[in-house]
């Protein structure tokens, strides 16, 4: 079912799908709510699947903040008035890259409203002074080059080297989308992701389980990374998929939506048996 509603004066919109415990998806960066699909397909003959867009991604509206005073807890702020809008209390939040910065960042405000939450190719650690160099740089090109120029130029690269070479059109999907956004947003986004702070801090905090998913050929959210914080929480859920790059959603479909489901009634089940 599509939903819309007004959000900070912009039209916004999320998607929602089946029945019972609430599993909110975020997507990454460049992308929108329909890279979830295939997960969506699996997902909502067991649980209620809630997939935002963004603000400036897919059907929702740009805000247009200052370009200096973008964060990413500005979008965690907006999945909690998704939350509010469903009528959602609790959940399982989930995020792909620059999501899971955002389910992060949410977590720390309001680890009241998540029963779980997790990774999919992401990381607690801020950007380092390399990273954030990178990522100056690349708002400039954004500036110089146009959304749709800078998006083709990366993407490729978050894939996997054999997916890459099998599945061209699979690859070139997602390049597509590139079009669709504005500079203005891609803009906002590599703000908010430059700008943000380590949140190891609420891994080690959490009370509740945290799943993570790694591709052992992710270059943008290494291994080697992320695995330094799976100790962090008290219950972590941990996942490595071989031959994977930051994309396991397309390039490893059944065994992220397995990993994914496992997470899900795990929650459901000890949940049950605290009730």
């Amino acid at each position: 079912m599509d939903h819309y509603f007004t959000y900070q004066s912009a039209n916004c919109y999320y998607r929602s799908e089946g029945e019972g415990i609430a599993v909110v998806l975020i997507h990454g960066f460049a992308e929108d709510h329909t890279v979830w699909n295939r997960q969506v397909a699996f997902l909502k003959k067991h649980c209620k699947v809630i997939m935002p867009d963004l603000p400036g991604s897919g059907n929702s509206e740009v805000i247009h903040y200052p370009l200096s005073a973008v964060v990413i807890e500005h979008f965690a702020d907006y999945i909690y008035a998704v939350l509010q809008h469903a009528g959602i209390n609790t959940c399982i939040m989930l995020g792909h890259s620059m999501g899971g910065y955002i389910t992060l960042s949410f977590a720390q405000k309001h680890p009241e409203n998540l029963l779980g939450f997790g990774f999919v190719h992401s990381t607690a650690f801020a950007d380092n002074e390399e990273k954030k160099a990178v990522r100056l740089r690349a708002i400039g090109t954004m500036a110089a080059y146009g959304s749709a120029a800078f998006v083709r130029s990366t993407t490729p690269n978050t894939f996997g080297t054999t997916f890459k070479k099998e599945h061209p059109e699979e690859v070139e999907a997602l390049v597509e989308r590139g079009k669709n956004f504005t500079v203005e947003a891609l803009q906002q986004y590599y703000t908010a992701m430059m700008k943000r702070p380590d949140r190891t801090g609420v891994l080690a905090n959490s009370k509740v389980p945290v799943l993570f998913i790694i591709g052992l050929e992710d270059a943008a959210a290494p291994a080697s990374d992320v695995l330094k914080q799976v100790h962090l929480p008290a219950e972590a859920h941990v996942h490595t998929i071989a031959g994977v790059g930051h994309m396991g959603m397309w390039e490893a479909t059944n065994r992220v939506n397995e990993f994914v489901l496992q997470f899900v009634q795990y929650i459901q089940q000890t949940a049950g048996n605290k009730g």
